[in-house]
């Protein structure tokens, strides 16, 4: 077989998919014994690890079984059909952001269960979200925990309703998705958000900017918790300081739109970035700039991201239970998978603030 490295497609999963065509086409039949670890890492030049994730996933799945000392073999009568010990796992980007820390959650809580993960990357593309779904549906999983792309809402439902129609229940995690019911795990976006904008006021400030990005109901929902902060607190909202945008996020695309925000400086004394990675990219592209934070301009971000402290000026964030998100989205799928039925549920977990060094207190000035 030819492994495709410039594919987005994992390795271990293209050779999977291999295997279950051998099996399927009945190139590899029932009781016949599969190429070794070592005969399949000559073939393709695949690391052994990677050939040995590929190959248990299988023998989860039910495509295959082990003898002790003698080898891998197809299994007679195929339990892929079962379902009963994947899950697959469909996030934007697995190296970036909170999704390592969320997958951690998934997998601890899947791992007591004795559960595998098929774990994709959207790239918060709809087309690539497709291609994945109809893959992990063709290879028999018991459900999956999907994190909305960026695409418009009749494609993410379209998506849920390819596992529907196989009978695979489905649990959103983070991202809402408008006029569609499901069961979701999320955190407190708006309140979260509020506490921000109202920590920022407490120190004084007055004409706060927020950027992010319109695209996803967490960041719409804390752009309302910032809006109705200012309201209370009596602050007109000014339009020219919100600086939204409505694609997916692009570090390399944001690092111009960093620039331009902060030339804007003048008109307000603190940025309050949609989430840690833009609080990042505004930090860098400001001491390129050679303004200094929080001495010219304060800055706050969301996550709580593991790099938030090892800022030169640590940052001000709100922390969320990223984890713990991932956990009881494993635990809200268990409880669908074994039969519990009932109305979509929605668990909304509470972030906090963490306050760091990255805002100048006005009172004191």
């Amino acid at each position: 077989m030819i492994i495709d490295r410039k594919s987005p497609i994992p390795q271990y999963f293209q050779l999977q998919t291999w295997l279950i065509e051998q099996i399927e086409q009945g190139i590899f039949k029932p009781e016949d014994k599969i190429p070794t670890e070592e005969e399949i890492a000559q073939s393709t030049g695949l690391a052994r690890a990677t050939i040995r994730q590929a190959i248990q996933n299988l023998v989860n799945m039910g495509y295959l079984y082990r003898r002790r000392r003698l080898g891998t073999f197809v299994q007679a009568q195929q339990l892929a059909a079962n379902k009963s010990n994947i899950v697959g796992v469909l996030v934007h980007d697995i190296r970036s952001g909170y999704a390592p820390e969320l997958m951690r959650g998934i997998g601890d809580e899947a791992a007591k269960h004795n559960f595998s993960i098929i774990l994709c990357n959207t790239d918060d593309l709809f087309v690539r979200a497709e291609f994945h779904a109809n893959q992990i549906i063709k290879h028999g999983v018991a459900g999956l925990i999907f994190m909305p792309t960026a695409a418009e809402a009749a494609k993410n439902i379209a998506i849920i309703e390819k596992f529907k129609q196989n009978n695979i229940p489905v649990v959103l995690v983070d991202r809402e998705i408008a006029g569609c019911e499901h069961d979701l795990v999320t955190t407190d976006n708006y309140h979260g958000a509020y506490r921000l904008t109202e920590y920022l006021i407490s120190k004084g400030h007055r004409r706060i900017a927020i950027s992010l990005s319109t695209l996803f109901s967490s960041e719409r929902a804390r752009l309302e918790g910032y809006k109705d902060a200012l309201r209370h607190h009596l602050i007109d909202i000014d339009p020219s300081i919100i600086f939204t945008i409505d694609e997916r996020f692009i570090e390399k695309q944001y690092q111009h739109y960093a620039r331009i925000i902060l030339s804007e400086r003048k008109k307000f004394s603190a940025i309050f970035a949609g989430n840690d990675p833009i609080a990042y990219i505004i930090y860098r592209t400001a001491a390129e700039m050679n303004i200094a934070i929080p001495k010219d301009i304060s800055l706050v971000g969301y996550d709580d991201l593991p790099f938030s402290n090892a800022y030169p000026t640590e940052l001000t964030t709100i922390h969320q239970p990223i984890y713990e998100m991932g956990l009881e989205s494993m635990k809200l799928l268990l409880s669908r998978i074994q039969g519990k039925v009932g109305v979509p549920q929605k668990i909304e977990l509470t972030s906090y603030l963490v306050e760091r060094k990255s805002v100048l207190d006005l009172t004191e000035c």
